[in-house]
C-alpha cells in the first residue's frame, strides 16, 4: 500500500492531525504522498481500538508520533484538551502546515491550535454544510473553514457554500473527496466478498446493512425505538454492526427485543464493511461517510437524519427521512425494482471525483508551503 512521496518537502514539516477512524480514512493516503514530510498527532478521539487504532494499521501507516488521548471526553473538554495538548505539539515540531479533515472535535483544536501558532491550516473536506445548527458537527465545521488558509472543498457546491460566506475564491481548491481512494483501494474483491457473504449467513443482493450511531438517533428513546422497529420490519434480513455506545443506548432504552428481529453484530473493519456493504441490495444509515462511499461502489442509501451536509447524492444514491414509516415505503419502493436500481446506479459518476484528491491536496500543500 506504500506510495512515493508526490513533494521535497522537508522531513516532519506538514502536522496530519487525526482522531477518528473517518479522518485515519480520509487522511491516509494523503500522509503517505507526504512521506517523510508527514508528523502524525492522534488526539484518541475515538479512543476504543476497533474504532481507530486498527484502522492505522489497514491503511500501513504505523504509529502516530503522539498519541494525546482526549478520548472519553465532553466535546467541550476534547476541544479543549486536544488545544493545549497540540499547542505542545506544534511548539515542539514547529511545522510549516498543519492539515485537518472534516468536522470532528479533533479538527476544530487542530484549527484552532494551527491558528493560535500562526501556522498554515488546511482543510481536508471543506465547505459542507448541513444548515442544521443542532448539529456540532456544523459548528465544528464552520469554524475551521473561516480561519482555514487552504480548503480543499470535495464538490463544487462545497465551493460555493464556501464563497457564500464570504471567503474569498483564492483559500479555496475543488480537489474532490479522499474518500473514492479509500474505497477503491481497500474494497475486497470478488472471491473475498463472497467468503463475507459466507460468513455472515446472506445472499449476495438479499440483506440489507444498517449503521446507527448519531446521537438524533440513539440518545432519543422514541426516534432509537423507531429506527429498530423499521428495520425489524423489513422483508429482507438486516446486519446491523452496533456502535458500542448505540449498544448501550439501546440496553438504557429497553430496547433488546427489538434487536432480536435483526442480525446484530460487533462493529467490524472497514474493508469487510465495504465488502458488505457492495453485495447489500442497500443499506440504512444515519453515517456521512457511508453516504459518500455508497457512490463509489454503486448501491443506495435511506439516510435517516434530520439533515445532511452531503446533498449532492441526494435523488441518486441516497434519500434523506425521519424515523419512521418513510423508512420501509423508500425501502418497498427499492425493492420493487431492485436489479433496474442497481443498474442506474451503475451508470452514475460519483460526485466525489476520480480518485485524485489526495495527490491534488499534497501537491496544492506543497505550493502552498513554496510560496509562503
Amino acid at each position: 500500500m506504500s506510495s512515493p512521496p508526490l513533494n521535497d518537502l522537508p522531513p516532519r514539516s506538514v502536522a496530519v492531525v487525526l482522531g477518528t477512524r473517518p479522518e485515519i480514512i480520509k487522511l491516509a493516503h494523503v500522509i503517505r504522498l507526504l512521506g517523510p514530510a508527514a508528523v502524525v498527532l492522534h488526539t484518541g478521539q475515538h479512543y476504543d481500538q476497533g474504532l481507530s487504532g486498527t484502522f492505522l494499521e489497514v491503511f500501513g501507516l504505523g504509529e502516530p508520533h503522539a498519541y494525546l488521548g482526549v478520548g472519553g471526553q465532553t466535546r467541550g473538554q476534547q476541544i479543549g484538551l486536544g488545544v493545549r495538548a497540540l499547542d505542545e505539539q506544534l511548539s515542539e515540531l514547529s511545522p510549516e502546515a498543519v492539515v485537518v479533515q472534516g468536522d470532528t472535535n479533533t479538527a476544530l483544536a487542530g484549527g484552532l491550535a494551527a491558528n493560535a501558532h500562526e501556522t498554515t491550516l488546511v482543510h481536508v473536506e471543506a465547505g459542507l454544510r448541513s444548515y442544521d445548527r443542532r448539529m456540532p458537527e456544523e459548528h465544528n465545521r464552520v469554524l475551521v473553514d473561516h480561519v482555514g488558509d487552504l480548503l480543499c472543498a470535495p464538490t463544487d457546491l462545497s465551493r460555493k457554500n464556501l464563497l457564500g460566506e464570504g471567503i474569498p475564491e483564492s483559500r479555496i481548491r475543488v480537489t474532490g473527496n479522499t474518500v473514492v481512494e479509500a474505497v477503491l483501494e481497500l474494497i475486497p474483491d470478488a472471491a473475498e466478498r463472497s467468503r463475507l457473504l459466507g460468513e455472515h449467513n446472506v445472499i449476495s443482493g438479499e440483506f440489507v446493512l444498517s449503521t446507527f450511531h448519531r446521537p438524533e438517533n440513539v440518545d432519543d428513546p422514541d426516534r432509537f425505538r423507531t429506527v429498530l422497529t423499521e428495520l425489524a420490519s423489513l422483508e429482507l434480513p438486516v446486519v446491523l454492526p452496533l456502535h458500542p455506545r448505540a449498544m448501550a443506548r439501546a440496553t438504557e432504552h429497553g430496547l433488546a427485543r427489538l434487536l432480536e428481529a435483526i442480525t446484530v453484530i460487533d462493529p467490524i473493519g472497514y474493508r469487510e464493511f465495504l465488502g458488505l456493504g457492495a453485495e447489500s441490495a442497500f443499506l440504512i444509515s444515519d453515517s456521512g461517510g457511508v453516504q459518500e462511499e455508497v457512490s463509489v461502489y454503486k448501491r443506495s442509501v435511506i439516510v435517516v437524519r434530520r439533515s445532511t451536509e452531503r446533498p449532492e447524492v441526494l435523488g441518486t444514491f441516497a434519500e434523506l427521512v425521519e424515523p419512521g414509516p418513510p423508512i420501509s415505503e423508500v425501502a418497498r419502493r427499492w425493492l420493487s425494482d431492485l436489479p433496474g436500481l442497481h443498474q442506474r446506479l451503475a451508470s452514475i459518476p460519483s460526485p466525489y471525483g476520480d480518485g485524485t484528491a489526495s495527490a491534488r491536496i499534497v501537491e496544492e500543500i506543497g505550493e502552498l508551503i513554496a510560496a509562503s
